[in-house]
């Protein structure tokens, strides 16, 4: 199933209580919005998770269920809340000065995209912001949240896997432990989102597949992670961010030596969490 919003791949049959998304890897970009744009088509692509979808393509042939975006994160960010408008790209909104994203220009229809580079001049009207919201960012989290739904009813739980990338300056100057500098960021907003029994098992999937783990720091998570995860009625949500020099070269926005190695390595990870079951989670609390 896909449409202007969101592409889903349903495994058939779903066997597993873990579900992926990838709300930042979207790359259609229109003529239209390309035309509008102060950047080139290499630029508008900075703030973009270029190919984390085809890094994970792999979970419905493992039981699990995928969403991507196909809008992209220039054009609507997913992983903000709707009400977070900007008033310096929106006519008639207040600008805001309690909220830090709004004011970086990384609202939910974004000003600029990575290093602060404007997306284009002028603002657009209340009408043109709430239709791109009706188009691409409320079609998206019905979906979301209706695989949630679905997913817990049927397996007495739900475990978002919530996939993004990460820049290599982002953890350059981290050292986990063991030594040596993490190349995936798990995120729970420190526990809110996630049981500690789902983040050690999603950490231990990383970890055996030769990945370096950091939790919560430098990303403990965004929107997506704290609206939908739930752990009190056993609804989980844990934000990952892979270190893009793992696959691309960020410069030329294109897939790099590393990319089927890496995608290989994380097959064995979403092998290992689409096993993940309430049994093992439940041994493992005790």
């Amino acid at each position: 199933m896909s449409n202007e919003s969101f592409k889903y791949m349903a495994p058939t049959p779903q066997r597993s209580s873990v579900i992926f998304c990838s709300p930042h890897s979207g790359r259609h970009y229109s003529e239209s919005f390309l035309e509008k744009s102060m950047l080139d088509s290499v630029q508008i692509r900075a703030s973009e998770d270029a190919f984390v979808d085809r890094l994970i393509d792999c979970a419905p042939d493992l039981g699990a269920p995928l969403l991507v975006a196909t809008a992209p994160r220039s054009y609507v960010d997913l992983n903000r809340h709707a009400d977070e408008l900007d008033g310096a790209v929106i006519q008639g909104v207040r600008k805001s000065i309690a909220n830090p994203r709004v004011v970086s220009g990384l609202g939910v229809i974004p000003r600029v995209v990575a290093e602060g580079r404007a997306i284009q001049l002028g603002k657009m009207t209340m009408a043109q912001a709430q239709d791109r919201l009706n188009r691409i960012y409320h079609p998206y989290h019905l979906k979301l949240a209706q695989m949630m739904k679905e997913t817990r009813t049927k397996f007495g739980q739900a475990i978002l896997i919530d996939f993004h990338s990460m820049p290599l300056a982002a953890t350059s100057s981290m050292v986990v432990k063991g030594g040596g500098r993490p190349n995936v960021v798990l995120g729970d907003r420190f526990g809110a989102s996630s049981s500690r029994a789902v983040m050690d098992a999603v950490e231990a999937a990383f970890v055996n597949q030769a990945f370096s783990v950091s939790r919560n720091v430098p990303f403990a998570g965004a929107y997506i992670v704290q609206q939908y995860g739930r752990p009190s009625v056993a609804q989980h949500a844990i934000q990952v961010e892979l270190d893009r020099s793992l696959y691309m070269d960020e410069n030329l926005v294109a897939p790099n030596e590393l990319f089927d190695q890496t995608r290989a390595r994380l097959r064995g990870v979403i092998e290992e969490l689409t096993a993940i079951s309430t049994q093992e989670l439940s041994i493992a609390a005790q």
